[in-house]
C-alpha cells in the first residue's frame, strides 16, 4: 500500500492507541491511525457504554512504581469482572492505559513494576514493548487537534467474529487483525473528517481498497476482511512471513514491533481484547497526552493551547516521550 503519511494513534492508542504526525509514507495506506474520510458514516446507536463513558475521570499518575503495579493489576481485574456495572469496568481500562503509558516512560521504574505484575508480568513486558516501539515512529508531535469524530465502536462480540472469520478465510491470526484495528483507529472509534487519504477502521486509501477490498470501506467487516486479505497476500498467512506483511502494511519497524506485541497480550490472554476495546483515545500533541472522549467532534484541526484551556481535565501529563 503506498502514498501515505503517518498519523499514529495507540489507540490507539494507541491509540489506542495514540497519535501524531511522522513522515513515513508507508504502502498503499495513509499511515496511523487515521485520516479517515467517514463524515457521511452513520454514528453506532446510544449504549450502556456510551453513557457511561461520558461519566469517566481521567486517572491519576502513580507516584511510586509499587503503586503502579498494583493499580495495574487491580484495574485489569476489574475489568474481566463481568458482574460489575460498565462504567466501573470502563473507568478500569482507562486506569490500564494511562498507567502503561506512564510505566513505558519511566524506565527507570519498570524492573521494580514487573517484579510487582504477578500474573501480568508478562503483559506488563508487551505493554512496554507496545507502546515504546509505536512512540519511536512519531518524528514530530502537532500543536493541533485533528478533525476527528469519536464515537462508539461497533460491540467487542461482532469486532471478534469478524477478526475470527479473517482468520479463517486468510490465514491472518485474529489477534494480529485486533492489534492492528486497535492501532489504527482504537478499534473503529475515530472516524476523520479529511476529503482525502485513509478511510476506514483499518485505514485503507482508496487506491488500495480497489485492490483488495469488497463492499463498503467505511464497515468494521469489511474493512477488516480487506486488511486480512491484504496482509495474506503479502505473506501473513504464515507465521514466517507476518513480519513482512506488517511492513507493507506501513513500512516502519516500530509499528511491526507494535502491533505484534499487542498481538502477543491477546494471543497468552484473550480476555485482554475485553481491556483493550475499552481504551480511550488519547491523542500525543507537542504539549503531552490528551484524551478525546466519545463525543469529541472537529470538522477542522483545533489548537492544543486552546482545547487545554478549554478542558483541562483531559491533559493527561506533560510527558511526549
Amino acid at each position: 500500500m503506498t502514498g501515505r503519511r503517518y498519523a499514529a494513534t495507540l489507540v490507539a492508542a494507541l491509540a489506542s492507541l495514540l497519535v501524531a504526525c511522522s513522515d513515513e509514507p508507508p504502502a498503499g495506506r495513509q499511515s496511523g491511525p487515521t485520516d479517515a474520510t467517514t463524515a457521511g458514516a452513520s454514528p453506532a446507536p446510544p449504549s450502556s457504554e456510551q453513557s457511561a463513558r461520558a461519566t469517566l475521570a481521567a486517572p491519576q499518575q502513580a507516584r511510586r512504581p509499587g503503586e503502579l503495579a498494583r493499580r495495574l493489576v487491580a484495574a485489569e481485574d476489574r475489568v474481566r469482572d463481568t458482574s460489575g456495572p460498565e462504567i466501573e469496568r470502563v473507568q478500569a481500562a482507562f486506569e490500564t492505559q494511562v498507567l502503561y503509558r506512564q510505566l513505558a516512560r519511566r524506565t527507570g521504574w519498570q524492573k521494580a513494576a514487573l517484579a510487582a505484575a504477578g500474573r501480568y508480568r508478562a503483559a506488563f513486558a508487551d505493554h512496554i514493548e507496545a507502546r515504546t516501539r509505536l512512540r519511536s515512529v512519531l518524528t514530530r508531535l502537532s500543536d493541533e487537534l485533528p478533525a476527528w469524530r469519536v464515537v462508539a465502536p461497533q460491540p467487542v462480540a461482532r469486532l471478534r467474529q469478524h477478526y475470527r472469520e479473517g482468520e479463517r478465510t486468510f490465514g491472518v491470526p485474529w489477534e494480529v487483525l485486533a492489534a492492528v484495528n486497535l492501532v489504527e483507529t482504537g478499534f473503529g472509534k475515530i472516524r476523520g473528517y479529511s476529503t482525502a487519504g485513509a478511510r476506514g477502521p483499518m485505514q485503507f486509501i482508496p487506491s488500495t481498497w480497489e485492490q483488495y477490498g469488497e463492499g463498503d470501506i467505511d464497515d468494521p467487516r469489511d474493512s477488516i476482511l480487506a486488511a486480512a486479505r491484504y496482509l495474506a497476500a503479502n505473506g501473513g498467512d504464515a507465521p514466517a512471513g507476518l513480519d513482512g506483511a506488517l511492513h507493507a502494511y506501513n513500512h516502519h519497524d516500530g509499528y511491526v514491533r507494535g502491533v505484534r506485541a499487542y498481538a502477543r497480550i491477546l494471543e497468552r490472554d484473550p480476555a485482554a481484547l475485553e481491556v483493550l476495546y475499552r481504551w480511550q483515545i488519547i491523542y500525543l500533541s507537542e504539549r503531552g497526552d490528551l484524551w478525546l472522549p466519545q463525543g469529541y467532534l472537529r470538522r477542522a484541526p483545533l489548537p492544543v493551547a486552546r482545547y487545554v484551556a478549554q478542558h483541562p481535565e483531559r491533559a493527561l501529563g506533560a510527558a511526549t516521550d
